[in-house]
């Protein structure tokens, strides 16, 4: 199934996605996660929802929202090429490093900043090097704790595309206390037009994940493509590792972590500073992800930072 939510003169709504990319309406005041929660009751209230309802709009016409969400977003790091790229801009020596292959590193990013698919992107207050990151993000489906990676492998409903945007001089600043990424990635998340279940999928299997052709244009011009079948660790593995000591729920977002070129930072540090500006008001980033849609926004100007001193209350 392809799940999309839009806005309607009655609120956000559900739709379930034809053959033809029309959308079918769910009924109203329903979310996906509440939907994932009870194993089945997707599948059967779109089953049920192709049957009676009428059919809507074309995709193309919809205003689509983000198709969740999501209580928690947790994006990992799993291409390797990239994780050698961002660290050439500190070392121009870099590698990757051995707790790379030792685990499945993520940090926690800030659900309030998740936007839609074509929403615009403020620039961060103070950032001067904006820049985007391409991903793809599983969805929890079933709550769990603790997993193995083949009880993993079950939790996971769907895939969405994830634009992480990143204010890469406020990351790298504060990531010099050894904590963050915070700030940082605190502005914008933006989530693909669709939400795809892993049945979708499963043609497409590859590796550690799927063959799926990955790209970003920054202005339509193509700055990186990649394929998801890169990562080093499978999205089972992923949420296994989120589960250890606690638990995944439904909605929950884990992201694959930028791929190969898939982000400005990485090409700064393979290809010098200057190798691309970093975004700016006016830009357009589009993403593209093979079967899973993509995203397409709008890099606007933001708010003036606000003076914060240490010791000063008032």
């Amino acid at each position: 199934m392809r799940i999309v939510r839009h806005r309607t003169d009655q609120g956000p709504r559900l739709a379930v996605l034809d053959d033809e990319d029309v959308l079918i309406d769910l009924p109203a005041g329903l979310d996906l996660p509440t939907l994932l929660a009870d194993d089945g009751r997707l599948a059967a209230t779109a089953h049920t929802a192709r049957r009676t309802a009428s059919r809507g709009v074309p995709l193309n016409e919809a205003e689509l929202m983000t198709p969740l969400d999501p209580p928690t977003v947790r994006d990992f790091s799993t291409f390797p090429e990239h994780t050698a790229g961002i660290a050439r801009n500190l070392d121009p020596n870099a590698g990757v490093p051995e707790e790379f292959w030792q685990i499945p590193a993520f940090y926690f990013s800030n659900p309030y900043a998740t936007i839609g698919p074509h929403d615009d992107v403020p620039v961060p207050p103070g950032c001067e090097r904006f820049d985007f990151e391409l991903e793809v993000a599983a969805v929890v489906g079933r709550a769990g704790g603790d997993l193995t990676v083949e009880q993993a492998a079950e939790h996971i409903a769907g895939f969405v595309v994830f634009n992480d945007f990143s204010a890469r001089d406020i990351q790298f600043h504060e990531m010099r206390l050894r904590l963050g990424p915070a700030k940082g990635k605190d502005t914008a998340t933006s989530l693909g037009t669709v939400f795809v279940t892993a049945d979708e999928l499963r043609h497409r299997a590859s590796g550690t994940s799927y063959d799926l052709t990955m790209r970003v244009l920054v202005n339509d011009e193509e700055i990186g493509t990649d394929r998801l079948d890169n990562m080093a660790w499978s999205f089972p593995s992923l949420a296994a590792y989120a589960s250890r000591g606690t638990e995944i729920r439904p909605g929950d977002l884990l992201g694959s972590g930028t791929c190969r070129n898939g982000c400005l930072a990485e090409l700064w540090g393979r290809h010098g500073p200057g190798f691309h500006p970093s975004l700016q008001p006016g830009d357009v980033v589009t993403t593209e992800v093979e079967l899973l849609g993509g995203t397409r926004n709008r890099i606007v100007t933001g708010a003036a930072p606000h003076p914060i001193r240490p010791g000063v209350s008032s």
